[in-house]
């Protein structure tokens, strides 16, 4: 267990490299990780706003501006991850998730959710680059770059191991509180912020110091935003990385988030049992986030994404045809495909980097494009369900997403796009070792 809390194999030589600095990095990152992302009104947003009078078309409506405003959001966020530090940006969104999760409390309206999720896009917006990169970098820092793949995947299992334990609760509170999935979610934000706030200050990843506030010294936002663009500009290796991601994180969220519930309403699966339904698909995901060395070393990082894809893809098509306990099987199908893909494509696009990018910007660039199709998803969900359409809007994301991969592997395959070297001098593309990382 404590190899497992220190992100290494027990008896791996990598393993035995971790620095106390590192440890802590790592454990901290797992109780940030955690508790930030612990949100345990997921289960019954969809019922809970219905319950307060919204319509399908508000809720989904909600749902696309706020991919939209996390769009927005994520350009000045990025760029002030590199300028102040990502520490302190994992101590804002902390603040701010905390505050956003007790909008629904004080105000159960459409105005209420609205607010709700707006502020999340903030919170999420300040964390979503900001905590890979200071993981990523601080681990670097260390000299125990080797072990960034399997801390990223094991944050995520134990994160989803959370939710396995909480979200079947979840009914049973609202018996006693109807507001606690929110009061709950909040206390959990809370926890994140004393986690951000006991991370080390660690070096830049070309080595720069940073400040007792975290912030770099030198450098301003247009420059770091200028130097984000050039990157993905001079390497279409790194852009096309960030495209083929699109199709998992856009399945995933469309999938468990905004149709988990009309999924399971359409085939008889009532409010009592979503979430434990939910619980089980977490575990499924856990397992495969924390084990993405399982895929084997037969085929480079970027195929197995693109395969996974394809997986999740077909997953969505076979719901149309089972019954209740085939589609509560594929969804959990579906979320180990998930959980294997997202450390895997995570380290590509970081691999993918150049050592001295900002690197906060350029996933906050990546997170740009994933929301953006989110956003437009979230309103084609919204027409679809309000036409009694189901079942042919999972027919058409899982032929939108061959028609991406498709494009993207005759891309990679006709040689106009050349695979770069990582930032670190390796292979952006080579198999995954035995560690999870990749092989030498």
């Amino acid at each position: 267990m404590r190899a497992l809390l220190a992100g290494r194999r027990p008896g791996s030589a990598a393993g035995a490299g971790l620095t106390g600095t590192a440890r802590r990095i790592v454990r901290l990152n797992y109780g940030f990780q955690l508790l930030f992302n612990l949100l345990w009104w997921m289960p019954v947003f969809y019922a809970y706003q219905r319950q307060a009078g919204l319509s399908d078309g508000q809720i989904f409506g909600i749902q696309s501006i706020y991919y939209v405003a996390f769009c927005l959001f994520e350009i000045p966020t990025g760029l002030i991850a590199d300028r102040i530090g990502a520490r302190n940006c994992l101590r804002a969104g902390a603040v701010v998730m905390t505050a956003a999760n007790l909008a629904p409390v004080f105000s159960a309206s459409y105005t209420g959710f609205l607010v709700h999720f707006l502020a999340i896009a903030v919170g999420r917006s300040l964390t979503s680059g900001a905590a890979s990169a200071y993981l990523y970098d601080g681990l670097r820092a260390e000299k125990c770059g080797e072990h960034y793949l399997k801390a990223e995947g094991t944050a995520r299992a134990l994160g989803l191991a959370a939710k396995v334990v909480c979200w079947p609760l979840v009914g049973p509170l609202m018996a006693v509180a109807h507001a606690a999935p929110y009061v709950l979610s909040a206390a959990s934000a809370a926890g994140s912020l004393v986690c951000a706030v006991a991370l080390p200050r660690i070096a830049g990843p070309d080595h720069r110091a940073v400040d007792a506030n975290g912030g770099r010294r030198g450098g301003a936002f247009l420059r770091d935003a200028g130097a984000a663009l050039r990157c993905v500009a001079a390497s279409p290796w790194l852009a096309l990385v960030m495209v083929q991601g699109v199709a998992i994180f856009t399945l995933s969220r469309i999938c468990q988030v905004n149709l988990f519930q009309p999924i399971l309403l359409d085939h008889g699966i009532g409010e009592a049992s979503s979430g434990g339904v939910l619980a089980a698909m977490t575990v499924a995901e856990a397992v495969g986030s924390a084990r993405p060395q399982w895929l084997g070393r037969r085929l480079p990082p970027v195929a197995w994404v693109s395969i996974l894809s394809v997986a999740l893809a077909g997953t969505l098509a076979a719901m149309t045809f089972g019954g209740a306990w085939t589609v509560i099987a594929l969804l959990c199908l579906f979320a180990v495909a998930t959980g294997f893909a997202y450390p895997v494509q995570r380290k590509l696009v970081n691999d993918a980097m150049p050592a001295h990018a900002p690197r906060a910007t350029l996933l906050s660039v990546e997170s740009i494009v994933d929301r953006a199709v989110c956003a437009l998803a979230a309103v084609a969900a919204g027409a679809y369900l309000s036409a009694g359409r189901l079942d042919e809007l999972l027919w058409h994301s899982a032929l939108a997403t061959a028609a991406l991969l498709g494009a993207f592997q005759l891309l990679l395959r006709s040689g106009v796009v050349k695979r770069d070297r990582a930032g670190g001098g390796r292979p952006a593309a080579r198999p995954l070792d035995a560690a999870g990382a990749r092989s030498r």
